[in-house]
């Protein structure tokens, strides 16, 4: 008997579920709504202490990677800042407008060796920016002498997205409020042999940019703030 209500149970929950997918279709588009993602004038070119370094050519994914990308991203941001004592920080934004199942922003640690390169380490942490506890990456990667270690975190709508698992839940909140999200990839890199000088170097970074982003692209780009 109590098989028989289990079976009847998940029989239930699957009629539910393709029920509220069809009464809940995704029809709004976070993207069209608010103020309008131009990554160009979203991250400033400078402040504080930095400023673009315009001598640092810009390397790109191979072509095949490339394509990838643009078929999920509708606008990418690569660009190389420098400061006073000659840190360079090199900082990578992807956007997409449609963070539907199926066209989902891909994290770092599969780009990565897709070019080339080995992850030695990945840990999760907590990053401190003004009010905001920010969860991110951080990778240690290498190809051949290049050693890069680099920080990374992911937005969906405006929830900071720290696995595959709580980006798909994620997408299925907002989906079932009939909101497709949008989504976006920040990530900061350096070219450094010590991994945690170049993370201390990254952080300070990022403390800096944070308070010269317009308060109306915050959540945007870092995630709702808690309460």
């Amino acid at each position: 008997m109590k098989l028989q209500v289990r079976v009847w149970l998940v029989a239930g929950l699957m009629l539910l579920a393709a029920a509220m997918a069809v009464v809940a279709r995704p029809s709004i588009k976070m993207a069209e709504t608010g103020p309008k993602v131009d990554l160009e004038s979203v991250f400033p070119k400078q402040f504080g202490d930095w400023r673009i370094d315009d001598r640092m050519p810009v390397i790109l994914p191979a072509p095949d990677v490339q394509e990838q990308l643009d078929k999920i991203y509708s606008q990418v941001l690569a660009r190389t800042y420098i400061n006073g004592r000659g840190e360079r920080i090199m900082l990578s934004v992807a956007y997409g407008g449609d963070q539907s199942d199926g066209m989902q922003v891909h994290r770092p640690e599969i780009c990565y060796p897709a070019q080339g390169f080995q992850v030695l380490s990945q840990q999760p942490d907590q990053l401190q920016l003004g009010s905001r506890m920010l969860p991110v990456q951080k990778l240690n990667t290498r190809l051949g002498s290049r050693h890069e270690p680099l920080i990374y975190w992911i937005v969906v709508g405006d929830q900071i997205v720290a696995s595959n698992t709580q980006q798909k839940l994620a997408q299925l909140g907002y989906g079932l409020r009939g909101r497709v999200p949008d989504g976006m990839l920040v990530r900061v890199s350096s070219i450094d042999v010590d991994s945690q000088k170049a993370y201390a170097a990254q952080t300070a970074f990022l403390r800096d940019i944070s308070t010269s982003i317009a308060p109306e692209f915050q959540s945007r780009v870092f995630g709702a703030a808690p309460l």
